[in-house]
């Protein structure tokens, strides 16, 4: 899924850290219908601004596959936004960068459930490695 649509960002206003959004920007995040952390990120994610539409769903691999998740570059859950594919809990920083620059790449992930990113309880264990998604591959992107 390549990045086909215009860019809706009209401003660069800091809010907590992150973007604040002239329009709401309106995501779809997939997950397990059980999966409490990944209601958590959904919950961080709108108070942050965004418009998300959580939908459960018990065959979360065929979610993955459709949106070309790498293979070994799973999370718990897998969200649409504004063309991009964004896999797992990924720190904000980098979701706002990713929509700050608008590169050419499918998406971001952050793979498995790691302790101290959003919705993750814990504190943080190493620096969070977010990868890029182009074609079906994936290689390092941002370092948090």
């Amino acid at each position: 899924m390549k990045a086909s649509l215009v860019p809706l960002l009209t401003t660069g206003l800091l809010l907590t850290g992150g973007i604040a959004h002239a329009d709401a920007l309106e995501a779809r995040l997939y997950k397990n219908p059980s999966c409490g952390c990944c209601t958590a990120y959904a919950r961080q994610m709108e108070e942050r601004g965004f418009d998300v539409e959580v939908i459960d769903t018990q065959d979360i691999g065929s979610v993955k596959q459709a949106a070309g998740v790498p293979y070994g570059e799973g999370a718990c859950h897998t969200i649409e936004l504004e063309g991009y594919v964004i896999e797992g809990h990924v720190p904000f920083a980098a979701i706002d960068r990713l929509l700050e620059e608008r590169p050419d790449i499918d998406g971001i992930g952050l793979a498995g459930m790691p302790t101290g990113t959003p919705g993750m309880p814990g504190p943080k264990q190493s620096p969070y490695e977010v990868k890029q998604f182009i074609d079906r591959e994936a290689s390092p992107w941002m370092t948090i």
